[in-house]
């Protein structure tokens, strides 16, 4: 156990930046999932924009994760080249999605004329979408030769949106199920996998680089300006900062990265946007009963969010602490649900925010058999 003071350096930029980059992506993959699901809604088009797990769906989630990283840990190598050229594909595409609605936004306020290009896929493009779909394709081509890790948080943070967006829950109940089940999974593959593999496997996993193949067709052609595609890739499956950032000290190699798995912040965003849908749905029914000031201060969701981030700072001050990897799981899902629990059962409303309901294509209510 270090002393007490070490964890000053919690103060550090990196560890700051992390925290505060990690609070506002999963702030704000809940609430684009919440908007993008009233979207759906209003459009009746939900089936085909998302995917919504039932309980049985919910807790096979752990169990693919498991079978997934083991794969990763044994097979790594041989399929990194595969993994990089399918996480490229699904980093333009979440970036499309993250940035479509400001260009939009921006395109209604400037009035720009967008004439349809073409068709594909049975839907028509248009000039901005097109242009769109380039500049995403670009800032994939500019992480694939240069591996920035700015570029890397870029890709993983609107993965992470794109993934709540589109993966949703019935309601509460499922949600804290499958919360539950990663708590476990965490702990376990942290802790415990070293006595059953002979290795960390979960730190063994989040500190592999991939093979570029973009870096092997360059060298295979001999290609000019090979030396500056990088050889290695850190797959976008985390968020990562230097130690080192803006000159400051944290314990570790300062060549090292401080980083924090997209589930890290994925997950808890998935109990923060159903807890978001319930802060809405009852903020409306509240000001249609014309009872203002109660709706106001009906919200479930600065409590998660603020769990979010104690569970988040106590992880890293227990890693700091311990000076080994910490599941942040561990800390993250009590801190999470344990507060929109407690204040649901106090306002007597644990049984409607557990049970909830989600709209389908046709507008009736999905609720939990």
């Amino acid at each position: 156990m270090e002393p007490l003071w070490k964890l000053l350096y919690l103060l550090e930029p990196a560890p700051v930046t992390l925290v505060l980059t990690a609070v506002v992506v999963t702030f704000g993959s809940a609430l684009r999932a919440s908007n993008y699901g009233e979207e759906m809604e209003r459009n009746r088009d939900l089936s085909e924009a998302s995917i919504t797990l039932d309980r049985s769906q919910a807790l096979m989630i752990p169990i693919m994760s498991s079978c997934s990283l083991l794969l990763m840990f044994y097979l790594f190598s041989s399929v990194s080249q595969l993994l990089t050229a399918f996480t490229a594909v699904a980093s333009a595409s979440s970036l499309f999605f993250c940035f479509y609605p400001y260009v939009m936004f921006l395109k209604s306020q400037l009035g720009l004329a967008d004439p349809y290009m073409s068709r594909c896929c049975s839907k028509f493009f248009t000039r901005i979408q097109g242009l769109l779909l380039l500049l995403c394709i670009g800032i994939v081509a500019a992480w694939l030769v240069s591996g920035h890790w700015i570029l890397n948080n870029l890709l993983g943070i609107s993965i992470c949106v794109a993934f709540v967006s589109h993966v949703r829950l019935q309601n509460i109940k499922i949600c804290a199920m499958l919360l539950a089940c990663l708590f476990v999974y965490d702990i376990f593959w942290v802790f415990f996998s070293e006595r059953f593999f002979g290795e960390n496997v979960m730190v063994s996993v989040a500190t592999q680089q991939a093979t570029n193949p973009v870096h092997t067709v360059a060298n295979s052609l001999s290609l000019p300006g090979l030396q500056l595609i990088t050889k290695k890739l850190e797959l976008p499956v985390k968020i990562v900062f230097p130690r080192n950032l803006f000159g400051g000290v944290v314990p570790g190699n300062s060549a090292d990265f401080m980083m924090l798995g997209l589930g890290d912040m994925a997950i808890p965003a998935m109990l923060l946007s159903l807890v978001l849908s319930f802060d809405l749905k009852k903020s409306r029914d509240l000001v249609n009963h014309l009872d203002i000031p109660s709706a106001k201060g009906h919200k479930y969701i600065w409590y998660a969010l603020s769990g979010y981030a104690i569970g988040l700072v106590t992880a890293l001050a227990a890693g700091v602490l311990t000076h080994s990897p910490q599941p942040a799981l561990l800390y993250l899902v009590p801190a999470t649900l344990g507060p929109v629990i407690v204040i649901s059962w106090i306002r007597n409303e644990l049984t409607e925010l557990w049970e909830g309901t989600m709209p389908d294509m046709n507008g009736k209510a999905l609720t939990e058999v």
